[in-house]
């Protein structure tokens, strides 16, 4: 007896590290630098309550805490979200990650999330599939969307965006929810799987993560190649299905490619700028010019890889050089948030960005235009009918 009451109580002590793991992992790689309550000046606080607020890029999705429950850790959450006054939010699905992840060299034949995914109970066929992972984490956001008392709108549409902005001019308590995936990885390889993604919700993807993949090179891969035949096939059904074609972590190399075939607009979601931060997926003067001529929107990070340091003023910087660049109508926010990123606020502390762009000298059209506008216009423009 006494030998299996030890047996027992070792048990318990493995399953309580095991799955208590992702929650520690979530505190410590997704933190900021000032705790809230977060301050901004009463002009600053006046103008962004009045802005439609949007932001290309949170993983939220990828940890065990409840969207609905504000928590004292993590990023967003729908209570952070609502005091951040943000009306949409795109929602990402990270389904695999290299062991030993950096930003300059990562091999495909290595992954950190599928411990993660069983340490936090995921079903398990996400186990061995990575089309799994994503299709799970767009049940996770559905699940929260109906449990939201309509709180949390999930966009798929044109017309779900314009009746959900018409409501929330009238009660903005309330946020929109797009779906993403990180890289297309999940498609395994096959084309009809896009079909799969796009039914579940999915309508802006990533093309690469950390690594290259069947789709094409990763700013952080090997080879950092551009479209393979796969990919050039990919990006003619994504455009088909009106999903946006996002260049976050592509090559240079993938950037060309898509330039050189894309129809549409192209979106990067989460980013920095060489012209203040040189790094391997920061984007050149060019490419800037590029895709913006695509009428595409860039999304600036928060993080320090994305901005070189971690201010809202490294922020602000990035975003004065982008529009200096391409022109206000081009630029966005691309937080990162939860993506194991540190960053100066969580997104309760929106309204210091606000103060930040006040201060850089932006205009209150430019300002809004910034912060959520252009977003609302390449959505309202670009998602399925």
């Amino acid at each position: 007896m006494r030998k299996l009451l030890l047996a027992l109580l070792l048990i318990l002590i493995v399953a309580a590290v095991f799955f208590g793991l992702p929650t520690l992992v979530d505190r410590q790689m997704n933190s900021v630098a000032h705790a809230p309550p977060y301050r901004a000046s009463d002009a600053a606080e006046t103008l962004h309550q009045s802005l439609f607020v949007a932001d290309l890029h949170d993983d939220a999705l990828l940890w065990q805490r409840d969207l609905l429950q504000r928590h004292d850790y993590g990023h967003s959450d729908l209570p952070r979200l609502l005091e951040g006054h943000v009306g949409l939010q795109v929602f990402s699905t990270v389904t695999k990650t290299p062991r030993g992840l950096n930003y300059e060299s990562n091999g495909a034949d290595t992954d950190n999330i599928t411990l993660l995914a069983m340490a936090q109970r995921w079903p398990r066929a996400t186990w061995s599939s990575l089309l799994e992972r994503a299709l799970y984490q767009a049940g996770k956001l559905q699940h929260a969307v109906a449990n939201s008392d309509g709180r949390l709108v999930l966009v798929r549409s044109r017309g779900e965006l314009q009746k959900f902005l018409d409501t929330w001019q009238r009660d903005p308590q309330r946020v929109a929810a797009l779906l993403a995936t990180e890289g297309l990885h999940p498609i395994e390889g096959k084309l009809e799987n896009i079909d799969r993604l796009y039914d579940a919700g999915f309508r802006i993807a990533g093309l690469t993560h950390f690594f290259d993949n069947e789709v094409g090179g990763s700013a952080h891969g090997l080879a950092k190649g551009g479209l393979t035949p796969l990919g050039r096939q990919v990006i003619a059904r994504l455009e088909e299905k009106h999903m946006l074609v996002d260049l976050a972590h592509a090559s240079k190399a993938l950037i060309d490619d898509v330039l050189a075939i894309a129809k549409r607009p192209l979106l990067v979601s989460h980013t920095g700028v060489a012209g203040t931060c040189p790094g391997p997926r920061n984007l050149t003067d060019e490419h800037l010019k590029r895709i913006a001529a695509t009428g595409g929107v860039i999304g600036i990070g928060y993080w320090d890889a994305a901005v070189c340091e971690t201010s809202v003023g490294a922020i602000v910087r990035a975003i004065r050089y982008t529009v200096d660049k391409v022109g206000v109508e081009h630029v966005a926010l691309g937080s990162d948030f939860d993506g194991t990123v540190h960053t100066p606020f969580d997104t309760s502390g929106l309204a210091q960005l606000t103060e930040g762009l006040q201060r850089a000298g932006f205009s209150p059209a430019e300002i809004a235009a910034i912060m959520g506008g252009n977003v609302r216009r390449l959505l309202l423009a670009s998602l399925p009918e």
